[in-house]
């Protein structure tokens, strides 16, 4: 069989034809390593933007692949249903199925897209094998278990969902190749993005995890890493293949899940690989002693998620039960051992407003970190804090593809949240200037920049479209960088990071 999955790497309304390689997907690149050692091709069609009608048709009629998987996320479900249709009209006998995230937390909805034959559940490297190796004997394939097949008479057959592999150390190495790898937008910067487990240990309740957990027939088999051993052999396999990969970016969910796991790998990893590297820790499973060592190896930048200040929000509607303490401590850590430290808030969440917000950049002034991204909250179908929103009223019926803020909050209208959003940095260096003033100069002026962010008098429509043109130069300069002079792009940022080779 010779398998095509199309991977919609863009988001709806970016420019078309911009100028840059594109992202990697772990995903797709272990279903392609799967399916070949079964003795099957699989190629990609890596959409790096959106394509017009024709273009597109030729596209796909270019491939001359008659089993078609589309990669489905939430915020591009609706190009998605626009892309099937077209390729049921010049492949009308092409077999269609969708996989992903989307796709596992509602089934049905993308089931009933036109066009689509079958959806997949959950991960996808064995179902996709076995609907491989059946089609190609001719036998009957709708008995795949993670699979729902469209039937010729009009029904559905869902099938179970099958148990989790439960161990990474059986998968082959991901078929890096899959992509253009050498013109990725991180290879350019000489970073390749690499997973080493699969699944979260927590259920905080804007995630997805909890959800697509609960399928499983194993499902306290969720979170999985490969062995230290494997894992060191994965990126032995890529540096040998794409030797000029200077820095590794771990984008596990939580890359110290296991601290027993993880403290042994960081051992192997200084002795074998010791690349400078980054990736995403949970806090309150931190210790002073395993930072020291992560820099040792090569650490150079640690990702955090805070999320909120807000106590009750963080506690009640997240279920993120850390402490502000535990959260301080680790960070005076990155501080000692001189680690460059990011951290993920999101605004917009439910019953916040622009008090709550604040109390979320004034917690970052106490953390004190590098580099800070405010993100804008989305609710995805069946997460726990999509129902809260849901029954309180604050999710339409409908969220259109350009909506920057998706609740409709009466105490926190979408000009706030933006608002709030675009201009969080900005507050945090302000109130960190009040620290370092004389308490008699700092407590005024802090007062007068809570009074300026939450008071009725401040013009945040108007700043929010200027901070917005200001934001689009910024990353025009910075795609440009990456595309066209990523050498003085790299220096810059190990400058930033204080990284020596």
């Amino acid at each position: 069989m010779r398998l095509l999955l199309v991977y919609l790497d863009y988001n709806e309304g970016d420019l078309p034809n911009k100028s840059k390689g594109g992202n990697y997907s772990e995903g797709l690149a272990s279903i392609s390593a799967v399916v070949k050692s079964g003795g099957h091709d699989c190629v990609l069609f890596h959409m790096k933007h959106d394509f017009d009608e024709q273009e597109f048709k030729n596209k796909i009629v270019g491939f001359d692949c008659g089993l078609i998987g589309f990669s489905v996320r939430t915020t591009i479900f609706n190009s998605c249903q626009k892309l099937i249709k077209w390729t049921k009209e010049v492949l009308p006998e092409s077999f269609i199925y969708c996989g992903s995230y989307h796709v596992t937390l509602v089934p049905d909805e993308v089931l009933a897209v036109d066009g689509v034959d079958a959806v997949m559940l959950g991960e996808g490297e064995y179902p996709t094998l076995e609907l491989c190796d059946k089609m190609q004997a001719d036998g009957d394939y709708t008995d795949i278990q993670s699979m729902y097949f469209k039937l010729s008479d009009g029904t559905v057959k869902k099938n179970p969902v099958r148990p989790l592999l439960e161990n990474l150390d059986e998968l082959p190495i991901p078929d890096f190749n899959l992509f253009d790898y050498k013109n990725l937008e991180t290879t350019k910067i000489k970073t390749a993005l690499v997973m080493m487990s699969r699944g979260c240990l927590f259920s905080c309740t804007y995630c997805g995890n909890s959800q697509f957990r609960n399928i499983y027939p194993n499902k306290k088999k969720f979170t999985r890493f490969r062995s230290a051993e494997n894992a060191i052999k994965y990126l032995e396999t890529l540096l040998e293949q794409y030797p000029d990969i200077e820095y590794i970016n771990f984008r596990d969910s939580i890359f110290n899940s296991y601290p027993d796991w993880f403290d042994n790998f960081i051992d192997i990893y200084k002795e074998k690989i010791h690349r400078p590297f980054t990736c995403n820790l949970r806090l309150d499973l931190l210790t002073e002693d395993t930072v020291r060592r992560m820099k040792e190896a090569g650490c150079y930048l640690i990702d955090v998620g805070v999320e909120s200040g807000d106590y009750e929000i963080r506690t009640k509607y997240l279920k993120r039960m850390m402490t502000d303490e535990q959260m301080i401590d680790a960070f005076s850590w990155f501080h000692k051992y001189k680690i460059t430290s990011l951290t993920y808030n999101i605004v917009g969440l439910p019953y916040e407003d622009l008090k709550k917000a604040l109390k979320t950049i004034k917690l970052n002034v106490k953390l004190n970190p590098d580099k800070i991204i405010p993100n804008i909250f989305y609710p995805y179908p069946m997460t726990v804090l999509h129902d809260i929103a849901k029954q309180a009223g604050f999710v339409p019926d409908v969220i259109s593809a350009d909506c920057r803020v998706p609740l409709k909050q009466k105490n926190f209208k979408e000009h706030e949240v933006l608002y709030a959003a675009n201009y969080f940095m900005k507050y945090v260096k302000r109130y960190k200037r009040c620290e370092k003033l004389p308490k008699f100069i700092g407590r005024p002026l802090e007062r007068y920049y809570d009074f300026v962010f939450t008071g009725p008098l401040t013009p945040r429509k108007f700043l929010v479209w200027w901070s917005d043109q200001k934001a689009k130069l910024y990353k025009s300069i910075k795609n440009f960088m990456i595309n066209k002079t990523p050498s003085l792009y790299l220096k810059l940022r190990d400058r930033r990071h204080k990284i020596s080779q």
